[in-house]
């Protein structure tokens, strides 16, 4: 070896010095300061918490097993469906009550519950949960056919179910919407988390939808958890279904699940950056414009603008109480007593 290279194998070597052994002590010192705050015991065993891998890998099963000819294997065929169907659930199944089996023990860490308790609910859970997907299945063809006829440029319902990332981000809310509702939040979390990721679509697990949503291009839509959204309701890109504030405890603490969001009533329509806050309701038949912002109940039937949300934030501030919401309706012939 030349001189030159011996130097440069030094140099490299000093470069590459990372000085492991102070990084990890000192990450070790974070996760003890963590786990003594959160009043966490030391960890134990494998892993205690769902994995967002295997809940991906889940889903994708799941969505192959609602649509098959569609979302399945690129050569299945038609007289093979039913046998890849129970193949596939079965083996999502199982993968799925893993992943249940999990946030149960975690959630019962500090209770006194036995692990065969654990097992029993987790294996009641799936099977509960597996007996929802005929119906999950016909809420989202009525999804389907609901893009289908509301977007022009539509040519099939094939090409909605294969293309659309608001029909992609409502199959995975309606599974995990029934998880949520079955008791495992976190799971069910992973798998919107997922979605939004996905899609851009940001859906709570614990939000209602009925049948029929259209969500059109769906970048930035935001619905939080307790929204409630009626049937053939229209929702285009960027809006969001949120709160308006938080309520808090006596020690100061944010209440959790206390109902906050929006409840928004059969065939509304809102148009894109619409903003909508607060534990009010949005009439049926409404129509909510672009870039408005609604903090107050709109009556069936309302058409509302940038301009009559601003003629009302103007009359909220003024002494006629009624004055907001007439002017929201006026332009649907709405009187507001």
């Amino acid at each position: 070896m030349s001189a030159d290279e011996n130097s440069a194998g030094h140099l490299q070597q000093a470069q590459t010095n990372w000085d492991l052994g102070r990084i990890v002590e000192e990450l070790h010192a974070a996760r003890q300061s963590w786990r003594a705050r959160q009043h966490r015991s030391r960890d134990s065993g494998g892993r205690e918490l769902p994995s967002g891998e295997t809940l991906r890998e889940v889903v994708t099963q799941l969505c192959g097993a609602l649509f098959p000819m569609r979302l399945g294997p690129p050569d299945l065929r038609q007289e093979s469906e039913n046998y890849y169907i129970g193949h596939t659930l079965d083996t999502a199944f199982n993968a799925l009550l893993r992943q249940v089996r999990l946030e149960l023990v975690y959630a019962a860490r500090h209770e006194q519950v036995s692990a065969a308790q654990i097992e029993l609910n987790a294996i009641s859970i799936v099977q509960a949960f597996a007996h929802t997907l005929p119906d999950v299945r016909r809420l989202l063809d009525a999804d389907v056919e609901a893009a289908f006829r509301g977007d022009p440029a539509a040519r099939s319902v094939d090409e909605v179910l294969l293309c659309y990332p608001g029909v992609h981000a409502l199959i995975r809310h309606r599974i995990a919407h029934r998880l949520y509702r079955l008791g495992v939040p976190l799971v069910a979390r992973i798998i919107a988390e997922l979605a939004h990721s996905e899609t851009g679509i940001d859906i709570h697990p614990g939000a209602q939808i009925g049948a029929g949503l259209f969500i059109d291009h769906g970048t930035g839509v935001v619905v939080g958890e307790t929204a409630v959204i009626g049937e053939r309701v229209r929702i285009y890109q960027a809006v969001t279904l949120g709160a308006k504030r938080f309520e808090k405890d006596e020690s100061g603490g944010l209440l959790k699940g206390a109902p906050r969001h929006p409840m928004v009533e059969d065939d509304v329509v809102i148009y894109a950056g619409a903003t909508i806050l607060g534990r009010i309701t949005i009439g049926a038949g409404s129509s909510i414009g672009g870039n408005v912002w609604l903090t107050r109940s709109v009556p069936a039937g309302s058409k509302v603008s940038q301009a009559s949300s601003r003629q009302e934030s103007i009359a909220g501030e003024g002494a006629a109480p009624a004055a907001s919401l007439a002017a929201a309706s006026a332009e649907s012939g709405h009187a507001s007593g």
